[in-house]
């Protein structure tokens, strides 16, 4: 539920802590755990008060592993996203993965949030980007799937190390399968290996300028810093680089379009179709 108060919009909480009530500390407004209103001081001559907006506003709630996900409104079925992403990841253990916070870490990246999404979602750049991740993985059966409001980036092992080990009835078994790359429209990405997951996610600071934050959780520690998944950090200082050279060069005069490659960047065209239907209503 929201965390401003709906008298003048003051924070309500600035820490966990333990409390019977919500009181905010401009003006002393209180509320149930539940959000609902309870007191103000000195309204009573207040007519047609309180109403149900003085209650907290809620949101909807939804759980996957670990993670809960809530949005400022219904308009996306989201709970088909997690169906999708279920059918490739949920025969992993989810409710043992644990965030490890000494390897969480912010990026700030001079670049427009959306060419660093650009970046993400195709792999045509890997063989030119990045050595260590081209190394082990097999550039050839690379695959993105699209659905309607995500997509899936599959990275095939190159050499058949350091894969998933997929149950019978998957629809991937007998493929060695070294990562699944999930991207969420607008800026989230699930990136999935044997060790665990890596969650980035997008931040717009100024058109300019991008916060890029990656919240690892592990399930399997041996596995850590092997394959597609180790070595983040190089791979993703390539990336800024590649795209704050992107930022820079669109600013030209001289540059106009560029076309998409219908194999390796229709992830990429997709995420442009989504932000024009957000943004203009249309494809």
């Amino acid at each position: 539920m929201s965390n401003v108060c709906t008298h003048r919009g003051n924070i309500l909480c600035h820490a966990p802590g333990k409390s019977r009530q919500i009181t905010c500390g401009y003006h002393g407004r209180r509320f149930s755990l539940e959000g609902e209103f309870q007191h103000m001081p000195q309204f009573k001559e207040a007519i047609n008060f309180p109403r149900k907006a003085d209650d907290l506003t809620r949101f909807p709630l939804l759980q996957w592993g670990p993670w809960l996900f809530t949005a400022l409104s219904e308009e996306m079925d989201f709970q088909s996203v997690l169906d999708t992403m279920n059918r490739k990841v949920g025969f992993l253990p989810l409710e043992q993965f644990r965030e490890d916070k000494s390897r969480n870490k912010d990026y700030l990246v001079n670049t427009h949030w959306a060419l660093y999404c650009d970046n993400y979602l195709e792999g045509f750049h890997i063989p030119f980007v990045h050595d260590s991740l081209n190394a082990v993985l097999d550039y050839g059966k690379y695959e993105t799937i699209l659905y309607p409001n995500a997509s899936l980036q599959v990275g095939h092992s190159s050499g058949g190390e350091h894969v998933f080990d997929l149950p019978a009835d998957h629809e991937d078994y007998g493929k060695q399968i070294s990562a699944y790359y999930f991207w969420l429209f607008p800026n989230m990405m699930f990136n999935f290996y044997p060790w665990g997951c890596s969650i980035n996610i997008v931040k717009p600071i100024a058109t300019n300028r991008t916060k890029v934050s990656f919240l690892t959780y592990v399930y399997d520690e041996s596995k850590l810093d092997t394959g597609a998944g180790s070595a983040l950090d190089k791979v993703e200082r390539e990336d800024e680089f590649v795209v704050e050279g992107v930022f820079k060069g669109l600013q030209s005069r001289v540059y106009q379009t560029g076309r998409f490659s219908p194999q390796m960047e229709k992830g990429v065209h997709h995420f442009h179709r989504l932000l024009a239907e957000c943004l203009w209503g249309k494809r």
